[in-house]
């Protein structure tokens, strides 16, 4: 019985690691840095399946609902490529660092969190050109 569970236990083992899937990004983090209020918020995290086995995406999920992941649903073939699409919203002023936790089936990371930060710059108040002439009121 005990040379029947060693020899299953290395039969899974050589399985595992001759058919894994591995994420490898090309950066976990995304700097936006000082952006005006309303712009575009979105950003592209890329990554590539290294290893030698499909490699699914369980689930994305951001840190709060200002933060909206979106990724590929079907299975990343080994040597094939992907993005992981991170929307934030910029109507909220102000530093900001958020993260987007993925699940995954890869043997390297079975969860990655990737980050995002920055800044929003509040609108500047509109300057109205004094009219010659006119004393403004107080």
């Amino acid at each position: 019985m005990r040379t029947l569970l060693s020899g299953l236990t290395m039969f899974l083992f050589f399985t595992v690691s001759t058919y894994a899937q591995e994420i490898k990004f090309a950066s976990n983090e995304i700097n936006y840095g000082k952006i005006d209020k309303g712009a575009n918020g979105e950003r592209v995290f890329k990554f590539t399946n290294s290893g030698s086995a499909p490699l699914i995406i369980q689930e994305a999920k951001g840190s709060c609902g200002c933060t909206v992941p979106t990724y590929p649903k079907e299975p990343i073939m080994p040597g094939e490529s992907g993005e992981i699409k991170v929307k934030y919203d910029t109507q909220r002023v102000g530093a900001f660092t958020k993260y987007v936790t993925l699940t995954t089936n890869a043997v390297n990371e079975t969860s990655t969190r990737l980050t995002i930060s920055g800044e929003v710059k509040a609108e500047e108040p509109a300057i109205v050109p004094a009219t010659p002439g006119v004393t403004p009121a107080k």
